[in-house]
């Protein structure tokens, strides 16, 4: 009989995006794959793909105990009913449920994938720090269980989770990013007119939207010829959303354009010059500027963790300080003004995730997981 695999993830688009070429890699090697989250727009794809889809009404932002622990009993039903072999859950709120869930079915095997430590670990709201004690009691108890693993995207955020939330590091595999196809994300000649920098992600505060911003105005102000576009829709489920309003009134203002969620990202890049994430959240590796790299554009990031494992400064990047518009400013106009300095770190960037981040080598390094999980 075929191993059963159960990906648990938030949101349906998300798994599309992020988890899509691991699970198809999955089908491939022989498992049952069955994919749970919340179903928005995605259902009919996940389905065409030939993966069983079990809905969950479950919300990142849910503040209702009685709603949460309904959502953790629908689970428990769930991981009973399916009978796993394997469970993969990611992002913060399925490693906490599923990890509850597969305790109380005793499911075989419980992968953990923590794609950053997100707003709790990295935010200074009070909500976050209220949480976050509570959350690395959590994953003290729920991650350290025999034949359990967590997966975790940079070295940073393995050192804090083994050494503040006590989990052992044998339980720990570094596994950078969801990868990248090389194939699909691929360098194009820059377009012509005026450089167009881009930083597409979640239209959240955290990201460093502001900063974008008003880097964008620092530079105009100057006389910098460039035009800055934000790509993203705002994320509602999370505190630190950017309201549609603020978009669309900076857009009004001249400073920015707001093109909006984009699906075809090459395409993206391929009208850019530049990509910029000037994020202070809890990242674990961005996908995004590893497709801008794999697309051989140079990036503007902050020095944060996640960031670091992909933009090499003075390489295929510059790295600057996190929540400084001034020097986010500046080092965007080193690259708006050198187009030699631009297609030398963009030929760096395609040349470290063709060696690092390839989407068949993260596939490849996570289903050896699988394996030595179910032996």
């Amino acid at each position: 009989m075929a191993p059963k695999i159960l990906f648990f993830v938030t949101e349906d688009w998300y798994f599309w995006s992020h988890r899509l070429p691991l699970a198809r890699a999955a089908k491939a090697a022989g498992y049952e794959v069955t994919v749970v989250t919340r179903v928005q727009e995605y259902g009919d794809r996940i389905r065409a793909e030939g993966f069983k889809l079990i809905p969950l009404a479950l919300r990142r932002r849910g503040r209702n105990p009685w709603q949460e622990l309904r959502v953790i009993m629908q689970l428990v039903r769930i991981y009973r009913m399916e009978r796993p072999d394997i469970v993969h859950h990611v992002a913060i709120k399925p490693v906490l449920y599923g990890s509850v869930a597969a305790w109380l079915t005793h499911v075989r095997a419980t992968v953990n994938a923590l794609a950053g430590l997100g707003y709790v670990f990295s935010s200074n709201q009070r909500k976050a720090r209220l949480l976050r004690p509570l959350v690395k009691l959590a994953y003290h108890f729920l991650l350290n269980r025999a034949n359990s693993r967590t997966i975790i995207q940079n070295p940073e955020d393995r050192h804090l989770l083994t050494t503040a939330a006590f989990l052992g590091p044998e339980k720990t595999v570094l596994i950078r990013g969801s990868g990248v196809d090389v194939d699909l994300f691929a360098p194009t000649l820059e377009p012509q007119g005026a450089p167009i920098i881009v930083m597409a992600c979640r239209m959240l505060w955290d990201k460093g939207v502001r900063e974008f911003v008003q880097a964008a105005r620092l530079l105009h102000e100057t006389g910098v010829a460039a035009r800055f576009v934000l790509v993203g829709k705002s994320d509602t489920e999370n505190p630190t959303a950017v309201p549609v309003s603020q978009l669309v009134e900076w857009q009004q203002q001249g400073d920015v354009e707001w093109w909006g969620h984009r699906e075809e990202m090459h395409r993206v890049f391929a009208l850019s010059h530049i990509a910029c994430l000037p994020t202070f959240y809890g990242e674990g590796l961005p996908k995004v500027l590893i497709e801008a790299a794999a697309c051989g554009r140079p990036i503007v990031a902050t020095d944060v963790p996640g960031c670091r494992e992909i933009v090499r400064h003075g390489e295929n990047g510059l790295l600057v300080p996190a929540r400084d518009a001034p020097a986010l400013a500046e080092a965007l106009k080193q690259l708006i003004l050198d187009p030699v300095m631009r297609e030398r770190m963009g030929r760096r960037g395609r040349e470290i995730v063709e060696a690092e981040f390839s989407v068949a080598k993260i596939v490849h390094e996570t289903l050896a997981v699988y394996r030595s999980l179910l032996v």
